[in-house]
């Protein structure tokens, strides 16, 4: 696995930073970015203050907040240098986490001692993308005799634990 620092972190990275409320950035910091995001580096990490997560130029930062979080609002995250992922990889190193209460579906990176399909950042990225459209035309469940919610559950719970593809999933249940 790649060991990332201050030099490398941007390149084409996942990462999940934690809001971080009790920091206070330096009047120097490390970097700062042409749209005004800076950056403070330790030893264990990197601080990053910004109004914008998500896609981040060639990367995929998520901030896990502390309440609900909206683009614009300026918040400090913090990640450990073994938090980032390399997004351009070919190692299976992701997993899909779904809430079928709010129709909900996160990327995560592997977690420890969980026994989970892994998929590589393509792969999974493609398995997000089937699955909001899942969620979102059900008119595919008209053709069975399984319950609608229970027969999308029961795709959705394959498509995550599976190599198969949506159709081979989907004509399975038929």
């Amino acid at each position: 696995m790649k060991t990332y620092n201050q030099h490398n972190f941007f390149k084409h990275t996942f990462c999940e930073f934690i809001q971080v409320d009790d920091f206070k950035f330096p009047e120097k910091t490390n970097y700062k970015s042409k749209s005004n995001s800076c950056y403070h580096y330790t030893k264990e990490g990197v601080y990053r203050k910004s109004n914008h997560w998500g896609r981040v130029a060639n990367c995929r930062w998520k901030i896990i907040s502390n309440s609900k979080y909206k683009n614009q609002k300026e918040v400090i995250g913090f990640a450990k240098w073994s938090d980032f992922y390399p997004i351009n990889s070919t190692e299976k190193i992701f997993c899909i986490d779904i809430d079928f209460t709010t129709k909900t579906v996160q990327l995560r990176r592997k977690k420890e001692n969980l026994n989970t399909h892994l998929f590589t950042y393509t792969e999974a990225q493609k398995r997000i993308k089937q699955i909001h459209d899942l969620f979102q035309n059900d008119k595919w469940t008209l053709y069975s005799e399984v319950d609608k919610e229970t027969l999308v559950r029961k795709v959705i719970l394959a498509l995550i634990n599976s190599k198969k593809s949506l159709q081979e999933i989907k004509k399975s249940f038929k």
